[in-house]
């Protein structure tokens, strides 16, 4: 079965390779090429490891990077659960996928499963008052999820059973609104054309039980990506412009989406009258509104996500946006994560905020969605490796635990060594207060089988202090300050040094 799908993988290359080079030139063909197979197959590349995410990626300022999960397939769109989860669709095996959170502080999810499985080509995900639903690319399901232990109950029903699926841009993006109802996505059958069904290239809404299902806005040829401004709660979506009229038109298009407005597909491109289908605009249809910002051509923006959790200053009215990357341009663009950062005017500002994906020729990922959790981890997924990157921001506990990350029994023999003799004792002090205060040693001794020991193999004082906010069960969240909790971590650590020696 494997040599007959890499038989078949040639044969698409052979006979795309020749479109490629009469249209768009031979620079850049064979990253074009591995792409264009990636688009039609899901063919994809090697699954990079934690070296090779630290040589190539570049992120932005004030942030650092890691290889958080790979091995995963074709992953697409995620959703960070409050429990510190990660959910991610699959859909070329119709499947969701479920990421425990990193609770060990290693790096890595604990564990990763299939949550469900069976379903019609899975993309957007969301939770809603104790529902995961789920977008099929020819329907909406729902099943009870428990957010705490990360687990399903009951059945997984079908709400939505009317969708088209037939052509291109089959997948479908899900996102909950703040008002109730639920915002679904649906492209176009094709890359320029008149649609036949009204649902397409456009975006819907429902009630969560799945009735009232209404076009809210349409001209959008492909809107992959959903998000609300959390300032204004206005709804942005991105929108892939379309095909075969060069490498520099037309634009992406990143569009404040209304209800009832119409974007222009397949009459007008951003603002330009399309050359095919310009002449054709029926004089019924509402002024065309034009998008608020301009992505390059043919750079695919899908995931964008509004940071509300990010304790990096300037970064307080900003959303990430996820760029596919191109596969029909003669030289490749795209393929990185930038930063549209609104203005006190209302002007966009674009900034790159990962980048290095593409080099060359040497094409390590194509970025997909964004999801940001809520302790302000920020992950990206890539659908040519099946990975997932985690980015946090530099002087925050999350920063340090990966810092803290090592092998070496030894590598956190100074772990106190930041601090002053003074303000060591003073914290130490404070600490085993708490300590008794608490009763920790009730549960933390030799007879439970839970004594603490060798705490600095694996955290540092402010990856500790961070631990005890979130703790793995079964330890209670005790209600602490920061200080209080720097203060138990130091304790920790002082004692366990003092009995080393």
């Amino acid at each position: 079965m494997k040599i007959l799908r890499f038989f078949i993988y040639v044969l698409i290359l052979l006979l795309v390779t020749p479109f490629l080079l009469v249209h768009y030139g031979s620079p850049g063909v064979a990253t074009t090429s591995k792409v264009a197979l990636h688009a039609l197959v899901g063919y994809g590349g090697g699954e990079p490891d934690a070296e090779l995410v630290r040589e190539q990626l570049s992120v932005a300022d004030g942030f650092s990077m890691s290889l958080y999960a790979t091995g995963l397939g074709k992953i697409r769109f995620m959703q960070a659960t409050e429990a510190g989860d990660i959910l991610v669709s699959r859909p070329r095996s119709g499947e969701i996928l479920l990421l425990r959170r990193d609770a060990d502080r290693d790096g890595l999810p604990d564990q990763t499963s299939v949550l469900l499985s069976g379903l019609t080509r899975p993309h957007g995900i969301d939770i809603l008052d104790g529902w995961l639903y789920i977008a099929e690319s020819n329907g909406v399901g729902r099943v009870a999820f428990d957010v705490a232990s990360g687990e399903i109950r009951g059945e997984y029903t079908r709400l939505v059973d009317v969708l088209g699926d037939k052509g291109n841009h089959w997948t479908k993006t899900l996102r909950a609104g703040a008002d109730g109802w639920l915002y679904l996505s649906s492209g176009s059958t094709c890359n320029v054309c008149e649609e036949s069904d009204p649902q397409r290239a456009t975006i819907m809404r429902f009630k969560p039980d799945g009735s009232e299902l209404t076009v809210y806005a349409s001209g959008l040829r492909n809107s992959v990506g959903m998000d609300w401004a959390p300032w204004s709660n206005e709804l942005f979506a991105t929108d892939n412009g379309r095909d075969l009229l060069g490498d520099d038109f037309p634009p992406c298009e990143l569009n404040k989406v209304v209800e009832g407005g119409f974007y222009g597909w397949p009459y007008i491109n951003a603002a330009t009258p399309d050359p095919d289908y310009g002449a054709k605009l029926p004089s019924n249809l509402p002024a065309n509104r034009p998008p608020v910002f301009e992505f390059k051509a043919h750079n695919a923006p899908l995931g964008i996500r509004f940071l509300r959790h990010t304790p990096r200053s300037g970064f307080e009215r900003t959303a990430l946006v996820a760029l596919h990357g191109s596969w029909n341009r003669s030289v490749p663009d795209g393929y990185k994560v930038i930063a549209l950062q609104w203005q006190a005017d209302g002007s966009i500002a674009e900034s790159d905020f990962v980048s290095g994906f593409l080099q060359g020729d040497k094409l390590l990922g194509r970025p997909v969605d964004v999801t940001e959790a809520s302790d302000g981890s920020i992950y990206i997924s890539d659908d040519y490796s099946g990975s997932i990157y985690r980015i946090v921001a530099d002087g925050s506990a999350q920063s340090l635990v990966l810092a803290a990350t090592v092998s070496s029994a030894d590598a956190n023999v100074g772990v106190l060594d930041g601090y002053t003799a003074d303000k060591r004792a003073s914290l130490s002090a404070k600490g085993e207060d708490l300590y008794q205060q608490f009763n920790c040693a009730s549960c933390h001794n030799k007879q439970t089988g839970r004594p603490l020991k060798a705490l600095a193999k694996n955290y540092n004082a402010a990856s500790l202090a961070d631990f005890f906010s979130a703790p793995t069960p079964p330890m209670p969240a005790f209600p602490l300050s920061t200080e209080q909790r720097e203060a138990l971590a130091v304790y920790l650590f002082d004692r366990e040094l003092k009995a080393t020696k």
